[in-house]
């Protein structure tokens, strides 16, 4: 079959298309996926460098997100048919491991699955669609909603709120009822961001957004019961330089959400502002197949856009995955097998 495989970590050279890749073969309670659409995260960028203490067993298709139809059925499978229309769910929450790391994914025309891992796709949402949903939306959905609990009438300022993560807690925070103010990197993207509903937009690459924050809503006060400036929130996945000033944009008894963080883990830290300020700190790990169940709602009833920048064939999944790399990208991107 034809798949985007890994046999080496490295650049964007070392995800080879080729057109000879082995079919998997299934077993008890698997099923094979004729792969409809898999869509592009930053993890597949780190798959494909080599992630430090993880180890990844080559060769691998990469793609954690994968959708399809079942084009056949394992032994031991029983609610499940070939033709469905189905989601799965990257990780193997019972045997362990992880779609496009540790299995192979979704770059391919056919991937193999547990039957475990599989969510239906319910017919009002698109193939594309579902696959743009896991990682990115699933991931924004536990952080704003279930572990950062964003509340109506909060100043919400969103990092990195053009990529896939970025624009889905944009529209979340926005139906919580917040008030948001999102961080782009160009002119195109902030407008875009409006457009999806953020309040305001900081170009990022132009000025410190500290000093915008400072500016437009005064800088936060220590003291109680002194009324202060700063946001009630800042949702942080990129970690790096923006690390110590989300802190410092924070209000007192602020929350700084993070799941992630795609510009370097091991930034520099200030924990006077933690302590001074009261700040909590939030992490966010993954999602959890309520969630997808949930966002299928969402989408479904029109209350959530799912943004894809881009399309790409199966032959061009290096492109795909070093678009996200650059950060060329407004939304999701997906590959079509």
């Amino acid at each position: 079959m034809r798949a985007v495989v890994l046999r080496e970590h490295g650049g964007p050279e070392k995800l080879i298309y080729e057109d000879d890749y082995p079919t998997p073969k299934i077993g008890d309670g698997d099923v094979l996926l004729r792969v409809r659409a898999s869509s592009i995260n930053y993890h597949d960028v780190f798959t494909r460098r080599g992630m430090p203490g993880i180890k990844v067993p080559l060769p691998v298709v990469v793609g954690l997100d994968v959708v399809g139809e079942i084009a056949e059925v394992g032994p031991d499978v029983n609610d499940w048919k070939i033709g469905d229309r189905v989601l799965v769910d990257p990780i193997n929450r019972v045997e362990g491991g992880l779609m496009g790391e540790t299995v192979d994914g979704g770059l391919a025309e056919f991937c193999r699955a547990r039957a475990h891992q599989l969510i239906r796709i319910p017919d009002n949402v698109s193939f594309e669609q579902a696959a743009a949903l896991p990682v990115a939306y699933g991931t924004a959905l536990r952080m704003m909603k279930t572990i950062g609990k964003i509340k109506a009438g909060e100043k919400v300022l969103i990092l990195g709120a053009s990529g896939g993560v970025g624009v889905c807690c944009v529209q979340l925070a926005k139906l919580a009822g917040a008030y948001v103010i999102a961080a782009a990197g160009s002119e195109e993207k902030a407008r875009r961001l409006e457009e999806l509903g953020a309040d305001e937009t900081i170009l990022y690459t132009r000025d410190d957004f500290l000093k915008v924050i400072y500016e437009r809503h005064g800088k936060p006060h220590r003291r109680r019961f002194v009324e202060g400036g700063g946001v009630d929130v800042v949702v942080n996945f990129t970690g790096g330089d923006t690390w110590v000033k989300s802190l410092r944009a924070l209000r007192l008894g602020g929350r700084l959400l993070t799941c992630g963080a795609t510009a370097g883990y091991a930034p520099q830290e200030d924990i006077r502002f933690i302590w001074t300020f009261e700040l909590q700190i939030l992490g966010s790990n993954g999602w959890e197949p309520d969630d997808i169940r949930e966002l299928f709602q969402l989408v479904g009833d029109g209350k959530l856009k799912v943004l894809i920048d881009h399309a790409y064939p199966l032959e061009q999944g290096a492109l795909a995955v070093q678009a996200v790399e650059d950060r060329a990208v407004f939304g999701k991107v997906v590959v079509t097998p």
